[in-house]
């Protein structure tokens, strides 16, 4: 499958009744820096189907998870993700952000992330390294606490994407967290 020009950032998500919204950032092996879910898109994909398959790859939250497309969108150098590939006229690929809610708070590592944290968004802003991801984050943190989430995006129902609107709805998660390391 080929590389498509874009990369993709999910911020999972879960609230508890009357509590503040947690988020599940991860800190990646390689650079040690902490982030949400971050991955390139293939050619055949949407936006939304690479955010469900990076989430699946580097997490394991299952495809059938509620994701909300955001308005937050940044641009990448294309030298910080595989270099000139789609030729010297491309010099940056937008980043596509997207919050999924977790109905469960496990979360299993891929050997991408060496460690996952589900933390208030204060200390996710704190920690997170990336300024699109402080970015897409405070956008999600005011939408959910606003209530204005905006549209589910389902998993699509013969050929085209099931909506919800959720906007009045209250969103719920569970109390702990479970990280699992994805066995090899």
């Amino acid at each position: 499958m080929q590389r498509a020009p874009y990369q993709v950032l999910v911020l999972p998500f879960r609230r508890l009744k009357g509590s503040e919204p947690l988020y599940a950032i991860f800190r990646r092996a390689d650079c040690r820096v902490w982030q949400g879910i971050a991955g390139g898109g293939q050619s055949n994909e949407s936006p939304l189907e690479s955010a469900r398959r990076e989430a699946f790859e580097e997490g394991g939250i299952p495809r059938s998870s509620s994701y909300f497309a955001l308005d937050s969108l940044s641009t990448i150098p294309v030298v910080n993700i595989c270099g000139f590939k789609w030729g010297p006229d491309v010099l940056v690929i937008p980043e596509h952000s997207f919050g999924v809610r977790m109905n469960s708070p496990e979360i299993t590592l891929s050997t991408e992330h060496s460690e996952c944290r589900w933390v208030p968004y204060a200390a996710a802003y704190r920690l997170l390294e990336w300024n699109s991801n402080k970015n897409a984050l405070w956008e999600l943190d005011t939408r959910i606490r606003t209530r204005k989430l905006g549209t589910e995006r389902r998993p699509a129902v013969k050929g085209r994407t099931a909506r919800t609107d959720l906007s009045a709805r209250r969103i719920n998660g569970e109390t702990n967290g479970e990280v699992r390391r994805k066995s090899r």
